[in-house]
């Protein structure tokens, strides 16, 4: 039988092209979520799905096109929300300082603040950020400001959004806080979900 010519012969997939969209958008996630924008390659993600980069840029498009399908397959803003509003603070520090919902191959809890690590490790390209910025209102700011209510809740939000990014961030530079023992990232914890739950509830 021949083979496609958009698809490697040494690595035959079904002729699904709904399983062949959706094996791609997974493995560029993958990518996204463990290396900035700039590092990622077509020719990678194609590599990790066993197919021709020409057959990347038929579903998607161009790279940032890609991007954009990658943001929006994740979860965003509003999940961070999912659960008690009165143990927000608690949930989201414990998910940061233990690394519960961190981990990119999860899909499950992790999942949650998957959208928010690939940003994290985009921050530093000009073009990634363009796309960012675009969207980052609509993906997380504005869910979280609706969910908390009142007068003063956009500024509220981008206070909270800005430690949960800042804790993500410092995580991420110190090896999941290695070099705190347990009652030291029980503290970290603690302090956490005090200032988040401040910000939500006042």
């Amino acid at each position: 039988m021949e083979c496609d010519p958009l698809v490697l012969c040494d690595a035959p997939r079904p002729r699904n092209a709904n399983a062949t969209r959706q094996a791609i958008l997974e493995a560029a996630r993958e990518r996204f979520c463990s290396d900035s924008y700039d590092d990622v390659g077509m020719r990678d993600v194609a590599r990790d799905v066993g197919v021709d980069a020409a057959l990347i840029s038929r579903y998607f498009g161009s790279k940032e096109d890609l991007f954009v399908a990658v943001l929006d397959s994740c979860k965003n803003g509003r999940d961070l929300m999912d659960g008690p509003r009165e143990d927000f603070g608690e949930r989201l520090s414990r998910e940061i300082v233990y690394g519960e919902v961190m981990p990119c191959q999860d899909d499950g809890a992790g999942a949650k603040m998957r959208g928010l690590l690939i940003l994290l490790r985009s921050v530093g390209s000009a073009k990634a950020m363009d796309v960012m910025q675009r969207t980052s209102n609509n993906r997380f700011f504005d869910p979280l400001a609706a969910w908390i209510g009142g007068p003063d809740a956009p500024v509220r939000a981008r206070l909270a959004a800005g430690l949960i990014m800042g804790m993500a961030i410092g995580r991420e530079l110190s090896d999941g806080y290695a070099s705190l023992d347990e009652t030291q990232k029980a503290e970290l914890a603690r302090r956490m979900a005090v200032a988040l739950q401040s910000l939500i509830d006042s």
